[in-house]
Formats: C-alpha cells, structure tokens, sequence
C-alpha cells in the first residue's frame, strides 16, 4: 500500500460497501464485503461507421453533433482540386445537399450547436485570404460581419451568437503565422486577448467566447480561454494538425490529424488519454461532437491524393463499475 500512496498521491481509502465517490481507477478497501474494490469503465469507446457524404471533401468546415451536423466548403476530389460551395446536412443517418455558401472556400474555421444554427468566418482561396463570415439559420448561408483579420488555416470555437476564432495564417506576399484572438458576439468581431503560442492548423473545444481550447496545430501546446486570458495546460500525446476535434473545455475530443492517422485522445479538464482509433486513418478532415463521449468525423484525406466521403461516428466508453479484486 505504501507504494500506492507513492504512485497515486494518496492512501487506500477504507470504505464501509461501495464507495459511490471513487472516480476511474481509484482503489479502495470495502470493510462490509472484506475486499479491494476499484472502479473501472465498463466498455471501451468505439467508432462505427456512418452516412457517406455526397461530395468527397478535405479542409472543409463542419459543425453539430453525430446526429445533426453540418459539413461546408472544401476542397473537393484531387486532380482538379476547385474551392467548394456545396453544404451538406447530417440527421444521424445520412446526408443531404443543402443550400451553397455565398463563397466558395477551404480552410475556414466553423462552429455550431447542430445543423440549423451554425457560423464560418475566415478561409484561403488562394493566394489570398479572406474575412468574410456566414451566418447558418437552417435553411441559407447570409453574410454578416467580416473578421478584423483576414486569415486561414486557423480554427475557432462556441456556436453561432457566441464564438472565439484564434491563430492562422495572413496571406502571401509575407505569410505570416498569427497568435491574433478575436471574439464574435452575434454581431460583430472584437479583438482581444492573444495566444502565448502563435500557431495554424489548430483544433477547438467550447462552447462560447467565454470557454474555449486551442489545440495543437503547428505545435505541441493546448491553451484553454477564460474569457479574458490563455492558460497552457497539458499537451496532446501526438502533437498534430489538420484534425477534427469537439466538446467543451472540460471534455473533448481530438481525431485524426495530418499526416493522415488514426489516432483519438479524450479531454477530461486536464489531460489527454489516448483511445480507440478510428477505423480509417485520415487527416485534413471535418469534425465536431458534444464531448468526449460523442463525436463525429467525416471527409479528409486517408492519402494526398485522394479524397473522402467516409463518415465515423464515436461513441464513447461506458458507465464507470465496481471491480472486486481476487487472488484466485
């Protein structure tokens, strides 16, 4: 015991029948039963698959959840490589071709509760960048307020009436790698607080332009957002960019990720744990979900030259139960 106390931080506690406040993994003694007890996930997450999309994208923008999301814009199936307009709406089954962006993109930043209500600002045509954002009501994409900052290959975070766009890149002549935070009100974008680590190719968790988390990208550094300032917390196992990722700040998911892997880590408010992979290695993809026990991820490449309709939806790990440890 005393080298579980040194490993875990604390003493096997004495408990007299199940000890209800134990969390995953915790160990301790049932004086009732007269055994060790622990606490442990009862299945382990999973992916399976889903609807395919219509057009096979990569570097799109998506938003929602496993049963109602949103895919938009891309770069469509390599060899003739066109910016894409095309938005597609999930209902847990399958997808539906929708009502176009006013502008066709790639690399913008999305957010979204589900498929009626979403938001997308920012992107690259190249050579150029833009500032333009969409507004989503459910049925047609409508301009609103542009960024401060034209930019792309960036990400952002929160819903439509409520979000945070962090990082990316300025366009050519003098590309430039941006630490610049902006925050959307429904209205209008305001510039505020920086990252401590400039940085494209992100990823995001959160839920409005007060609680956020900037992920990887072209580093290993996750920050999470207050409303006012950044924090660096624990890095990703596998720092990456070009992943789809989603939930809040307090648990999420990160999925995929450039170049093309198959691998998932779960958020649980202060580290990452590596889990089941998907069954498709891909990067450059659209994602999103609720939190780290429900997500989903579609498009991308698996390689270069070859885009994806594939749609992977995650189902995270089981209800935490009672072991009883035995020495036969």
């Amino acid at each position: 015991m005393s080298t579980y106390k040194k490993e875990v931080g604390t003493a096997v506690q004495n408990n007299a029948g199940d000890y209800t406040g134990a969390v995953e993994g915790q160990l301790w003694y049932n004086s009732t039963a007269g055994s060790f007890q622990f606490r442990s996930i009862s299945t382990a997450g999973a992916w399976s698959t889903g609807g395919s999309l219509n057009t096979a994208r990569s570097f799109g923008g998506g938003a929602g959840t496993k049963t109602a999301a949103l895919a938009f814009g891309g770069l469509a199936q390599p060899p003739t490589n066109p910016n894409l307009a095309n938005t597609e709406s999930y209902n847990g089954t399958s997808w539906t071709e929708v009502n176009d962006l006013n502008t066709a993109k790639r690399f913008m930043a999305g957010v979204g509760a589900d498929n009626t209500s979403a938001l997308t600002f920012g992107a690259t045509n190249s050579p150029s960048t833009l500032a333009e954002t969409e507004s989503w009501n459910g049925t047609c994409w409508s301009e609103v307020n542009d960024l401060n900052t034209a930019r792309g290959q960036f990400n952002g975070a929160g819903i439509q009436t409520s979000a945070i766009a962090f990082g990316g890149e300025k366009a050519p002549p003098a590309p430039t790698t941006l630490g610049l935070v902006e925050s959307w009100n429904g209205t209008c974008w305001s510039e505020t607080t920086d990252l401590s680590t400039a940085r494209q190719n992100s990823e995001r968790a959160g839920v409005d332009n007060t609680s956020a988390l900037c992920i990887s990208g072209t580093t290993n550094v996750t920050e999470q957002w207050n409303g006012s300032s950044w924090t660096e917390i624990n890095d990703l196992n596998t720092g990456r960019g070009f992943v789809g990722s989603g939930g809040t700040v307090t648990s999420a998911l990160v999925m995929g990720g450039g170049p093309p892997l198959a691998l998932t880590e779960e958020w649980n408010g202060t580290s990452w744990t590596e889990t089941t992979d998907l069954n498709t290695a891909r990067g450059n993809s659209m994602g999103d979900g609720d939190d780290n026990t429900s997500g989903i991820l579609f498009g991308g490449n698996a390689v270069p030259s070859s885009s994806l309709t594939a749609t992977e939806e995650w189902t995270g790990a089981g209800a935490p139960v009672t072991e009883t440890i035995t020495t036969s």
